[in-house]
């Protein structure tokens, strides 16, 4: 048995813990049998000091108001005794006044509802809407239990002035297109601040599934030398200095070509600078790396941010956007694909309902009636699911039934669905979620399994070859997942690079996973901004960010 004890310095008086490691050496083996790596080692902290939780040194509105409510229950709905006093920070969110008190709705952003301050006397000259308080008092329920909780106020700081006179957050309600004009104010309004909260409550619901599903969370590059959709829509990196060298080659180029071919000497055609040794891009998809990290780890995700560009000013494309991107290994299947995206998306909307249920309330009231009772039915509720086969030939007969249907692309087998088939297909034929499996393998990826290759829901029907692939589709919104298996064959997916007209060299590596140790593995990948989006009812998504990137727009 070998024993190590370290000395800690804890605390700010020097005080020392000793921290024992134990580890019990596995006992020689006959005939010198290899012996494990790590042997079985226990940690035991001696008593000592130890240095307190941190606890930051104000609370919120929120966690203030929940605990008095918690009083106020433990007293069986008796009035509260008096609480002792709290200090609040905020942000005004209006002023009222009379004579000889004021009525101020203060906001810290912890909840939709804020917290009404009252104090005894007008200060409405000095404190205006959009101004920061610090203000200390004690919590009052009010004798009509019908009314919010408030804060009646002994004292004041006022930290932040603000002109009231050319706040743009005024008191009366404004239109999102004006807000899309004061975005780094427009956070305090209560849509956009019940937003971010629910953003951040459905990324804590979609890391709390797959923790339980035992995937771990990887940091896939920003910068990549791949264009993993093949699109071509992918920003090119560059420096200053390579994009002079860029635009000097361009000239000399030129002049040369001018000159002609003999009077053209060879410094002039040397190559552009390249920073990185050859051309790099912003990543539009983390896909190819997460199948590196998958093939070791088995189950890997990431949410990251991806980029496009996209020349697009509609309501739907941004050039910045997050994508949770999820690959999986030892899965062979396309139902066994369906059912972890339908298992997290679900996960996911059950967390947000059951967090964030005060901020959907707005959303419901404002934006889309009957928003947490879809919220709640896609949650509980199968996914429909269908080939792109039978999809097609459920809008033709849908057309041919009713001849008002006017979609501005046709419906035929081998083109892709575009926008308005996919809404019409989850939103009036199917009336919800909705996944379609293997599509033509003439318009999708190079990586995609073919659908013999895999247990899928494809029938003998298709006239030409599938892919074992799906779509996600959502009523109103349309696509929401894509994903696939991977082709797990080196020779196959030597032979599809190629036929795509792809560098083998720049892909080997890419290869390579099917060369050692190929397994079957799946993944997909969902837009978060669309995802939130069908969350909320928002329809915009340049209001699902705070700082939104797209096509000649590019603010702060």
């Amino acid at each position: 048995m070998l024993r190590i004890v370290r000395q800690l310095a804890v605390g700010r008086a020097g005080q020392t813990a000793q921290l024992a490691h134990t580890c019990r050496q596995p006992a020689a083996a006959a005939h010198h049998r290899p012996q494990r790596l790590f042997s079985s080692c226990t940690w035991a902290r001696a008593p000592a000091a130890q240095s307190p939780a941190y606890t930051f040194p104000s609370q919120t509105i929120r966690s203030l108001v929940s605990g008095f409510i918690k009083t106020a229950a433990e007293q069986n709905g008796q009035q509260v005794q008096e609480q002792p006093p709290v200090t609040v920070h905020g942000w005004v969110r209006s002023v009222r006044s009379m004579k000889t008190m004021t009525f101020i709705d203060l906001d810290d952003g912890s909840t939709l509802s804020g917290l009404q301050v009252v104090l005894d006397k007008d200060v409405s000259n000095e404190i205006k809407t959009g101004s920061s308080l610090r203000v200390v008092g004690r919590l009052l329920q009010p004798t009509d239990r019908k009314q919010a909780i408030e804060l009646s106020a002994t004292d004041y700081t006022l930290l932040g002035t603000s002109d009231s006179k050319t706040y743009p957050l005024h008191k009366a309600r404004v239109t999102f297109d004006y807000l899309r004009d004061h975005q780094h104010l427009r956070t305090r309004s209560r849509t956009f601040g019940a937003l971010w909260r629910l953003r951040s409550i459905a990324q804590d619901g979609i890391h709390d599934f797959f923790r339980s599903q035992e995937f771990v969370h990887v940091n896939t590059p920003i910068l990549t030398t791949h264009d993993c959709e093949g699109g071509g829509e992918a920003f090119r990196i560059l420096t200053t200095e390579s994009l002079n060298s860029h635009i000097s080659h361009g000239v000399s180029q030129a002049r040369a070509a001018d000159a002609g071919a003999a009077a053209r000497p060879d410094s002039i055609l040397q190559e552009p600078h390249e920073f990185f040794g050859k051309p790099v891009y912003a990543t539009v998809s983390g896909q190819l790396h997460l199948e590196f990290l998958a093939s070791s780890l088995s189950r890997a995700y990431t949410l990251s941010p991806t980029f496009r560009a996209e020349k697009s000013q509609s309501t739907r494309h941004l050039a910045e956007f997050w994508m949770l991107e999820a690959e999986a290994c030892f899965i062979d299947t396309i139902p066994q694909l369906l059912d972890l995206i339908q298992g997290n998306i679900q996960h996911t909307l059950r967390h947000v309902l059951d967090k964030g249920q005060e901020d959907l309330s707005l959303f419901d009231k404002f934006v889309e009636p009957g928003l947490i009772r879809r919220l709640d039915a896609t949650a509980h509720k199968p996914f429909a699911r269908v080939t792109y086969t039978e999809a097609v030939k459920m809008l033709q007969q849908a057309k041919t039934r009713d001849a008002s249907i006017s979609w501005e692309f046709p419906v035929e087998w081998g083109l892709p669905l575009q926008s308005e088939h996919e809404k019409y297909l989850s939103q009036q034929l199917v009336d919800g979620p909705v996944f379609v499996t293997d599509y033509p393998a003439s318009f999708k990826p190079f990586y995609m399994k073919s659908s013999k290759g895999g247990d899928t829901l494809s029938d003998a029907s298709a006239p030409a070859p599938t892919v074992a692939c799906v779509d996600l589709l959502m009523p109103k919104m349309g696509e929401l997942v894509g994903g696939s298996l991977r082709e797990d064959s080196y020779e196959t997916l030597h032979r599809r690079v190629v036929d795509a007209g792809l560098s083998v060299e720049d892909y080997q590596w890419y290869l390579d996973l099917r060369k050692y140790g190929s397994a079957p593995h799946g993944g997909y990948g969902m837009g978060f901004e669309r995802f939130l989006g069908f969350m909320t009812g928002m329809s915009n998504v340049r209001d699902l960010l705070p700082a939104p990137r797209a096509f000649q727009h590019c603010q702060y």
